[in-house]
């Protein structure tokens, strides 16, 4: 007997867009104590309010890493 249409068709899955900030520290392999500190010395990633959620989007993710890689990039210089 065939299968159903409903049965067969496979649903697509929604893009995430932004992660929770466990999310986001599991993603990028850091502590959320350490995400803390990092927003606390305002180096942490941009942030959006979604009720009760603190979410980052993945476009805000993709800058703090540039901003940490070039930050990084900029103390090697330094110390040359």
């Amino acid at each position: 007997m065939p299968k159903s249409r409903t049965q067969s068709a496979a649903v697509p899955q929604t893009p995430r867009l932004a992660l929770s900030i466990p999310e986001f520290c599991d993603a990028h392999g850091i502590s959320e104590g350490f995400y803390f500190k990092l927003k606390k010395q305002g180096k942490g990633p941009r942030e959006m309010k979604v009720g009760a959620r603190t979410l980052i989007t993945l476009e805000s993710a993709a800058e703090w890493r540039r901003e940490r890689e070039n930050a990084t990039r900029r103390a090697c210089r330094g110390g040359n």
